[in-house]
């Protein structure tokens, strides 16, 4: 029975593209995939920002991969 007002928890419903988005997240912070991208003059050898965005967008491809091969 659900209780009025609160949220009813769908444990195992999350789409498989939020569980890559949540990985990717977690492996760019651990990773360090952007840093030296900050604000104001970049370092000389530092990423420029669309070589950070291939990279995230990469990972979170293989991310995907990964949570569609485990969920199968």
């Amino acid at each position: 029975m659900e209780t009025p007002g609160l949220p009813v928890a769908n444990l195992g419903s999350r789409r498989n593209e939020d569980i890559a988005l949540d990985l990717l997240k977690f492996v760019a912070t651990h990773a360090e995939i952007a840093k030296g991208a900050g604000v104001g003059f970049q370092q000389a050898g530092s990423a420029r920002g669309d070589e950070i965005a291939n990279k995230l967008l990469d990972l979170y491809a293989r991310c995907l991969q990964a949570v569609q091969g485990q969920r199968k």
